[in-house]
């Protein structure tokens, strides 16, 4: 059975930093392209960062490109998201995700997998 359990999430202050991780296990890790998704109230789920299967690119939504760092560790078969200068329109739930296709996707549709997500908020 394949599960994606995020954590890490939780209440910060603007500028603040939160690191989120999505640990995998019931798949072969290494072999899937990992994206992170949010989605806020009353809002469409959104492409945050994604990661190819070796880390030798990443990709990055405009509105956090330069703040957000997205890495893995295939030998934890972990993916985590770093997050620095955080501001209010970063709350959300956060959502990790698993792909076989082996190129970065933008969109979440082309995810076989996901997790529960774990809610990031962020005071001003």
């Amino acid at each position: 059975q394949v599960q994606l359990v995020e954590s890490g999430g939780g209440l910060v202050q603007a500028g603040d930093s939160l690191r989120l991780s999505c640990a995998s296990s019931g798949l072969t890790f290494s072999g899937y392209v990992v994206g992170w998704f949010r989605q806020a109230p009353g809002k469409e789920r959104e492409f945050v960062a994604a990661i190819t299967r070796s880390a030798g690119s990443t990709d990055y939504a405009d509105s956090v490109k330069g703040r957000f760092t997205i890495s893995r560790d295939n030998a934890k078969s972990t993916v985590y998201l770093q997050m620095n200068g955080m501001i209010p329109e970063d709350t959300a739930v956060y959502y990790c995700a698993a792909t076989i296709f082996p190129r970065i996707l933008r969109r979440s549709n082309g995810y076989e997998y996901w997790g529960q997500g774990t809610q990031v908020t962020v005071s001003s």
